[in-house]
């Protein structure tokens, strides 16, 4: 993984900049092109393309920890409503979304990029396991304690929990056993990269948090993220957030990286 993370750290600026020519000059084909054009159909395919490979690198930052993150106070129920819309999209018309937000949600100091990436990669993992149809629920809360194994001692504190599940086809204990593993996927090859919950298991144990999952075959998965609620600071929390480009160009790391060569 150290291996990985100076190629990537080192590839990193100069791929996305590739990327970014790809997503500009597609939409600037989609803006040049009819409704009914059959090119159309092309150039979205461009950029869902480049899109993917953006995510793909920042997800390998992630697992690597090169990326630059730029924490400040969150609420996860506004991130959440702010992405409803699109996780409604990405999981399809055969699975039912639903939520249960907690009115009274303390906050939690991160990366909004971050956070969304947690979000997107527990919501995917469930729709993947339900090629039928199913539903997924999330869900919020505060908790001021939990335990690591149900049999387990108690880990108290000041808790942010932020659960996905799903009624798909559940896990046995050896595919739990290696879910946090880099690049281990149980997807047929072009499916997955395994880096969707490597991905969430280095954010949060970055911030100090912990993530469980509850998984039977046949009985569906529940993913619970435990983060430290933060402390009430002068700074005014961010408003919503939704998905923007950031994935596709850092800048403050290109900036990092500027200042370093002069």
């Amino acid at each position: 993984m150290e291996a990985i993370g100076r190629l990537v750290g080192g590839v990193a600026h100069d791929f996305n900049n590739l990327l970014t020519g790809m997503v500009l000059c597609s939409e600037l084909l989609l803006v040049g092109l009819e409704k009914d054009s059959r090119l159309r159909h092309y150039a979205e395919e461009i950029r869902s393309a480049g899109v993917q490979g953006a995510a793909l690198i920042q997800q390998l930052l992630a697992v690597a920890r090169q990326r630059v993150v730029a924490p400040r106070l969150l609420s996860l129920n506004e991130v959440i409503t702010g992405m409803r819309s699109l996780l409604a999209r990405l999981i399809g018309e055969n699975i039912e979304l639903n939520s249960e937000l907690a009115d009274d949600l303390g906050l939690v100091k991160m990366d909004p990029a971050q956070v969304q990436q947690i979000i997107l990669n527990l919501v995917l993992n469930a729709r993947d396991a339900m090629p039928e149809g199913g539903r997924i629920a999330i869900a919020t809360r505060n908790c001021s304690d939990w335990r690591a194994k149900s049999d387990g001692p108690k880990v108290r504190g000041s808790w942010i929990e932020f659960a996905v599940s799903d009624t798909g086809c559940g896990m046995d204990a050896e595919t739990r056993s290696r879910l946090f593993e880099p690049f281990f996927t149980t997807k047929k090859p072009g499916q997955g990269n395994g880096l969707g919950l490597a991905t969430v298991h280095s954010i949060v144990k970055h911030e100090g948090g912990r993530v469980q999952v509850e998984s039977e075959p046949g009985k569906g998965t529940r993913v619970a993220v435990y983060l430290p609620q933060a402390e009430p600071e002068s700074e005014s929390r961010d408003p919503k957030f939704a998905i923007s480009a950031t994935c596709l160009h850092d800048k403050k790391s290109f900036e990092s990286k500027k200042r370093k060569k002069r």
